[in-house]
């Protein structure tokens, strides 16, 4: 049997009714709510400055540095929703059912960082004079992926970034030992969870046209992937942090994400692979035992660690 080679654009117009179907089913089974549900709003007072109110401490809020840093992550990360709709709007353009995703998803993606930073502010849980300095340096240096205006690269990249933030978000607000907040991360996971789910979708339909050009794009994505927010200031720290408390670590990110999507996408049983296309699932396999390689070595200092870092 012969492989079929797709361009971006045949691929695109091909899966415009793939698309559709995702898109209908997402519309079906998302729930939509409100960020001002989940604000305890009489909780909040004024900060200092022009209303006059308290000067923020970290003891305004009973919660660990731990949970603060990742709080903040979480929250910066959303932020920077501008590049990323230009990312996938670039991509997927704004006709038919690829354009209806663009918006609907940047809709909902929205709402995140409008519930998170309203919650994080009404309990005082970060400094706001920081957090602004933060989201205005992480901003202002947008955000590009590796993979910038490659169709296969890129849902690869979504299906597993989308799951590494459910499961980041999930593990936060059980950390923050704040009911409310782990309410509303909870709810946020759900959200995330579906994007995965329309992501990862598509990559299959894909796998099925062009199985090979698929494996390279998860092969490359694997190799190299980095969550969004590296650029966040302070962010190799909190990364580290989150990784020893277990909020998100190499073992969560290699056993949670990328194993489970690469067994939905059945990589180890695709036929009709070329030469290029094996070698890649070759790599991809080699990629997972380094991954389970160095998370175990993680996993054994992560004691060390945690006394280094006084977690």
């Amino acid at each position: 049997m012969t492989a079929t080679t797709w361009s971006q654009t045949d691929l695109l117009r091909e899966m415009n009714q793939v698309v559709e179907g995702e898109l209908n089913r997402h519309l079906a089974v998302a729930k939509d709510w409100y960020p001002h549900d989940y604000i305890p709003w009489s909780d909040g007072r004024n900060f200092d400055g022009l209303m006059g109110g308290d000067a923020w401490s970290p003891d305004d809020a009973p919660i660990s540095d731990v949970a603060r840093s990742a709080l903040i992550v979480n929250l910066l990360t959303e932020d920077n929703l501008p590049s990323y709709h230009h990312e996938i709007a670039i991509i997927f353009g704004r006709d038919d059912a690829w354009g209806e995703w663009v918006h609907r998803w940047t809709a909902e993606e929205g709402r995140h960082g409008i519930a998170m930073r309203d919650y994080m502010l009404v309990k005082r849980m970060v400094d706001p004079a920081v957090l602004e300095d933060f989201r205005m340096t992480h901003m202002s240096k947008g955000y590009e992926s590796a993979h910038s205006g490659e169709l296969l690269h890129s849902l690869a990249y979504v299906s597993f970034q989308e799951l590494a933030t459910r499961v980041s978000h999930r593990n936060t607000g059980r950390f923050t030992d704040d009911p409310m907040a782990d309410q509303l991360l909870q709810r946020i996971a759900a959200d995330e969870n579906l994007h995965m789910i329309f992501y990862r979708n598509l990559l299959n339909a894909a796998m099925q046209l062009d199985p090979s050009a698929s494996m390279m794009a998860i092969r490359d994505v694997v190799k190299g992937f980095q969550m969004p927010g590296t650029d966040i200031p302070g962010f190799q720290r909190k990364a580290v942090e989150m990784a020893v408390a277990g909020i998100y670590d190499l073992r969560q990110h290699r056993d949670d994400v990328v194993a489970p999507v690469l067994r939905f996408w059945k990589v180890w049983d695709v036929e009709n692979l070329s030469a290029e296309g094996e070698q890649a699932r070759t790599e991809l396999d080699a990629l997972m035992a380094d991954l389970d390689t160095k998370a175990s070595r993680f996993e054994d200092k992560r004691d060390t660690l945690a006394a280094r870092m006084n977690l």
